[in-house]
Parts: structure tokens; C-alpha cells; sequence
């Protein structure tokens, strides 16, 4: 049976722990501000390891969040070469959001151009030509935002590899590359639906989270 809300209240939280998941939260997402404002009223530790080239993945986040994929994979080599030597996956991705960026700007001679000396090399693995195959279906449209890959010029988009890009520096240094709170919450949805499982046809509906924080 699902549990009563009620229950909650005589389940033990230690504050400490909560006020680090929501540090964990403000350092992984580069709210640098937020975090030493959070630490000073907390009286927490500052997690020196955590902030350590906070401001440097802040300005890579928000370059390839715009579209200025070519800006975010300089600073990251300055990082270090390896980072996005050892992802190629990632790599291919973020030269891929700076063609997007150059046929939504309606600069298709310039996209053409980068797409034979830049993104070409990378179709001699399979893996990769499906997607270039939709990145030069955008071409062939005068309106881009027309096409069947519509979405590949979405800011949901940029979003996705912005994150992974992130997750991907952080892991490079050891660091933790998903939050406290997004562990919890997978861990929690998880449980949830084994449980679910185990009821078979008695069991409650599906967990929710989006109902879950209404409670």
C-alpha cells in the first residue's frame, strides 16, 4: 500500500544533510553565487574540490546553451585536451549544435563549408551517419524551422548537450557528475516502482513525482 503523507513526519532528517544536497545542487548547475550565499547562511564547509573551475564550466554551460559550440569546446580544451579527446560522442555533438547554429542563422553556405572539412571525417563510422544525414536535411529547406528535424534547432536541444558536456568536465575531475538530489530522486522513483511491481494488480497507481512534491 502506498504510504500516508502523514507518516512522513516521524521519519528523521538530519538538516546537514539536506542543506549539502541542495549545495550539491547549486555547485553541480554553476550557481557560484547562490552557493557562497548558501554556505555563508548554512555555516557549511566550502567544498574547495567542488568550486574548483566552477566559473570556467559556467561560461562552457552557457556558450553551448547559445550556440556558441565552437567557444564552449575551446575553453574546455584549455581545461584539458583530453576531455573532449576521449569523448568523441561529444565531440561530434558539439561541432554538430555549431552547423545547426550556422543554417539557423541562414548562413547554408558557411554550414555546407564547415559540414565537408569539419563534420565529413566523422562518417566513416556508422554511428554517426544517421546523424549527419539529418543535420544536412536541414539544407534542403529555405525555412529550417519547417523541416522534420525542426527540434535539432531547439533550445531543448542545446540544453541536452550543454548538460552532458557539464556531467562530462565534472566526471574528467573526479567530481560528482549527477546531484545529490537527482540521485535521490531516481532512487526514490525506483523503489517506488518496484514496489509497484511486487503489488502486481493490488498495487497503487503509478508513482508520480509532479504529485508527489504537491503533497
Amino acid at each position: 500500500m502506498d504510504v500516508d503523507p502523514r507518516q512522513y513526519d516521524n521519519i528523521a532528517i538530519n538538516e546537514k544533510d539536506v542543506s549539502n544536497i541542495v549545495l550539491s545542487y547549486l555547485i553541480h548547475n554553476c550557481f557560484e553565487e547562490s552557493a557562497e550565499s548558501f554556505i555563508a547562511s548554512t555555516g557549511l564547509k566550502r567544498p574547495t574540490d567542488y568550486l574548483d573551475n566552477m566559473e570556467k564550466r559556467k561560461k562552457i554551460f552557457h556558450y553551448a546553451l547559445e550556440g556558441n559550440a565552437l567557444k564552449a569546446i575551446e575553453l574546455t580544451e584549455q581545461l584539458s585536451p583530453e576531455i573532449l579527446e576521449k569523448n568523441t560522442d561529444l565531440l561530434f555533438d558539439l561541432l554538430s549544435l555549431h552547423f545547426v547554429e550556422l543554417v539557423r542563422t541562414r548562413k547554408c553556405t558557411e554550414a555546407l563549408e564547415f559540414a565537408q572539412t569539419k563534420l565529413s571525417p566523422f562518417g566513416k563510422e556508422g554511428k554517426y551517419m544517421e546523424k549527419l544525414e539529418d543535420f544536412m536535411a536541414l539544407l534542403a529547406y529555405k525555412e529550417p524551422e519547417d523541416s522534420p528535424m525542426f527540434h535539432l534547432l531547439s533550445l531543448e536541444y542545446r540544453q541536452q548537450f550543454a548538460d552532458s558536456l557539464n556531467r562530462t568536465i565534472l566526471a574528467y575531475f573526479n567530481l560528482p557528475n549527477y546531484t545529490a538530489m537527482e540521485r535521490l530522486v531516481q532512487q526514490a522513483t525506483a523503489v517506488r516502482q518496484c514496489l509497484n511491481e511486487e503489488a502486481g494488480k493490488d498495487a497503487p497507481r503509478l508513482f508520480s513525482l509532479k504529485e508527489f512534491i504537491k503533497m
